[in-house]
């Protein structure tokens, strides 16, 4: 898997159209509040605090990612050298995909996930337990109380990080490890297909806009290392990968990565806009619809190598 600096080989063939399509996923969870809102349905539960819309379509592109992630670690849950945790918590865990997972391979553990929406799965194994909570509250939990905490894909959701680490660092035993993975939302290329001024381009500096509209940075990737330092975590280490969006890459596992990013694109994109651009700056949903309509258009233009940035960060609190 690509990551650092090294650029991602593309396949010649790419541009003649045999890239093969993913078919959608769809997932099923029971919904028990929610707010409509230009025809997407978003939690109830603190409503506005978070971006994305919690019905069906989300959750569909919320499972690829985790299928996307799981390429990406060789179909490992996490990378931290956690041993036997007695209790471990999972931050955001939206669906619940990755802690039921987590739950299953450390049956042992007790495992507890959080989020805004009650979107999990109600058959879930007997050391996992599901709360609906918000991460930027103070933490009702005890001291110390974590061998393990789990965040993924949480940017745009906290606007003060140095006081979320200091949570995590309470509530992490001595020893335990935090480990956070996050995707830049702004597309790169390293053969210079993506151009100043290009869709792709413009998507990016779109994305940081949003944030700072909304005071929620969606850049956490590339701030995250330097925060969790600074909390006083110990062992701090950084792995970087690179998602392709579209099947161009010539390496088999990265075109096959590549092709499910895509997905991801094509099912999330809607969802990761709608309500920024909409609620924090100023665009009409007719708007929304259009710029959607044309990038959708942009994804499927094989000229652009475009990939995204992915960080992993995982580091233990020290004894």
């Amino acid at each position: 898997m690509a990551s650092g600096n090294e650029s991602i080989p593309i396949d010649d063939d790419y541009a003649d159209g045999s890239d093969d399509s993913v078919s959608n996923l769809s997932i099923a969870s029971t919904i028990y509040q929610y707010r409509l809102e230009n025809g997407r349905r978003y939690h109830a539960y603190r409503d506005g605090q978070y971006w994305a819309p919690n019905d069906q379509q989300a959750r569909s592109s919320e499972m690829v990612s985790h299928h996307a992630f799981l390429i990406t670690l060789n179909d490992k849950l996490l990378l931290a050298p956690v041993r036997n945790p007695r209790r471990a918590l999972d931050v955001g865990c939206g669906i619940g995909t990755w802690t039921l997972d987590f739950a299953e391979a450390y049956p042992n553990t007790a495992v507890v996930g959080t989020d805004l929406s009650p979107i999990q799965p109600e058959t879930i194994p007997p050391n996992l337990h599901f709360e609906i909570d918000d991460c930027c509250s103070d933490w009702v939990y005890p001291r110390d109380h974590f061998d393990y905490i789990h965040v993924r894909q949480l940017y745009g959701s906290v606007a003060d990080w140095p006081k979320f680490y200091r949570e995590c660092y309470d509530h992490l035993a001595p020893g335990g490890y935090i480990e956070q993975a996050e995707v830049n939302p702004a597309p790169k290329s390293d053969d210079g297909s993506i151009a100043r001024g290009d869709p792709f381009d413009e998507c990016g500096k779109l994305a940081v806009h949003a944030g700072n509209a909304f005071g929620k940075s969606l850049m956490v990737e590339e701030f995250m290392h330097e925060e969790i330092v600074r909390a006083g975590f110990a062992d701090v280490v950084r792995v970087r990968f690179k998602w392709p969006i579209g099947g161009w890459s010539n390496d088999p596992r990265l075109k096959e990565l590549g092709k499910w990013v895509l997905v991801h694109w094509n099912e999330g994109l809607e969802g990761w806009v709608l309500r920024f651009f909409t609620k924090h700056m100023g665009w009409t949903f007719e708007g929304v619809k259009q710029w959607n309509a044309d990038m959708r258009r942009v994804l499927k233009d094989r000229k652009y190598h475009a990939y995204q940035d992915v960080s992993i960060v995982y580091a233990r609190k020290p004894l």
